[in-house]
């Protein structure tokens, strides 16, 4: 009988420890909480209640519709337009601004004299704000007197409508993109590469290893935590890009760059449609949880943590 009481007092013990422990942590987690709740939670809890009505230019809600907004935005031939372009944009910058840095990582890396001073140049970009570098690349697009064109007609060739041609206009905004996000990739990947063991390397060597051969089968697979981590970011910096797109082109010409994250922006701010832009955020939302979901359900496999 004195060891079945013994038993509860002891588990009483333990769960008013647990309860105690439970409330010291959320005691210190509170300051967290609370500005994740008003920034992060709470936004996200009214987009989505926002979704689901119609509301006036103040953003108050008029009445509910339910999922009119949704079945609206996969009819609507601009949704479509600017579904297309975000997915090209993230084709076009992601995988070059990958194999960039990591190329720019790797030569960074080479023990050669006078290499700090390119690791610095290499990494600048990540100083510099989207807004400067931006306006940067807006006098380079300059059709008459921007480098680019002055270099095309050096040697012969025409001028192109960087900002202004619907062809050109997505591949011009990439390209900034790109050059603003090669700096943290860049710093990243350098990280992960000076994290790599010298004894492997020297091991290599000693085995008859060419550098190629390194290369391949001892940098890239060490790395791969590094590579899996800069992947998932840039693709999600990808669905996000919106300020070099303000001020390059504002999602023009003929919507050719009008990506979510700016239609959302347009539909909201200028056009007042807060319901309209609510879900259209909504459907980002899930563009990236899925994207993010296969990244580390099929990437994940592949990388090597030791």
């Amino acid at each position: 009988m004195s060891k079945s009481i013994e038993n509860i007092e002891r588990k009483n013990n333990k769960r008013q420890k647990a309860i105690k422990n439970l409330l010291t942590a959320l005691l210190y987690l509170s300051p967290a909480l609370i500005i994740m709740g008003a920034f992060l939670f709470y936004p996200m809890i009214k987009t989505l209640y926002y979704s689901f009505f119609v509301t006036n230019s103040r953003g108050e809600t008029i009445r509910y519709i339910g999922l009119e907004h949704y079945l609206y935005l996969f009819e609507s031939q601009v949704f479509r337009t600017s579904m297309k372009a975000t997915f090209l944009f993230a084709l076009y910058t992601v995988p070059t601004t990958i194999i960039l840095s990591l190329f720019l990582a790797i030569i960074a890396n080479e023990k050669v004299k006078g290499i700090p001073f390119f690791r610095v140049v290499f990494s600048s970009t990540l100083g510099i704000s989207v807004a400067a570098g931006a306006t940067i690349w807006l006098l380079l697009f300059h059709p008459s007197l921007g480098v680019f064109n002055s270099l095309l007609n050096a040697i012969g060739i025409s001028d192109i409508q960087w900002l202004t041609s619907p062809n050109w206009a997505l591949i011009s905004v990439s390209i900034t993109t790109i050059w603003m996000n090669i700096g943290f990739n860049f710093i990243i990947l350098l990280g992960g590469l000076q994290n790599i063991s010298e004894e492997l390397y020297e091991s290599a060597k000693i085995d008859g290893a060419g550098y190629w051969n390194q290369l391949f089968n001892i940098t890239i697979p060490m790395l791969s935590p590094t590579l899996f981590f800069v992947s998932v970011v840039t693709i999600i910096n990808s669905f996000q890009s919106f300020g070099q797109i303000d001020i390059l082109t504002g999602g023009g010409p003929n919507n050719s760059t009008n990506l979510i994250v700016y239609s959302i922006y347009r539909e909201a701010f200028e056009n007042g449609f807060f319901g309209s832009a609510s879900a259209q955020a909504i459907v980002l939302f899930a563009l990236v949880l899925v994207f993010t979901f296969i990244q580390f359900k099929v990437g994940e496999k592949k990388v090597h943590y030791q």
